[in-house]
C-alpha cells in the first residue's frame, strides 16, 4: 500500500473520486460464462468490490464506480465472461486534489 494512504480509511480516499458515467458501460460480463466458473476471482480482486456473487453461482456486476484498473480483465480465466475497454472520452474515473 502506498505510504501516502497509511491511516485513511476508504471512505475519505474515495471522496477525493469522481465518476462521469457513460451510457455505454465500458465492462460487460457474460452471465452465463460467470454461472460456470467456479473462482471467481474478479470477486475478490476488485478493489472497488463492484463484483457481487449470487445464490445462484452467477455474478452482479455494476461498472458506476469502476477505477478502471483492469484487474478484472486480467485475473479473470473464464474465456468471454468480461469484456473491458476505457470509458468514452470525458467519462470514467476523475480523481480530485486539494
Amino acid at each position: 500500500m502506498n505510504a501516502e494512504y497509511r491511516g485513511i480509511d476508504f471512505e475519505d480516499r474515495m471522496s477525493t473520486v469522481d465518476f462521469r458515467l457513460s451510457e455505454r458501460a465500458h465492462i460487460s460480463v457474460d452471465a452465463a460464462v460467470c454461472r460456470s466458473c467456479t473462482a471467481q476471482v474478479c470477486v475478490h480482486a476488485c478493489p472497488a468490490k463492484l463484483f457481487v456473487p449470487t445464490s445462484d453461482g452467477g455474478i452482479l456486476f455494476n461498472y458506476e464506480q469502476c477505477f478502471e484498473c483492469g484487474t478484472c480483465y486480467e485475473v479473470c480465466d473464464a474465456e468471454g465472461a468480461i469484456t473491458w475497454t476505457y470509458p468514452d472520452g470525458g467519462h470514467g474515473v476523475v480523481f480530485r486534489q486539494g
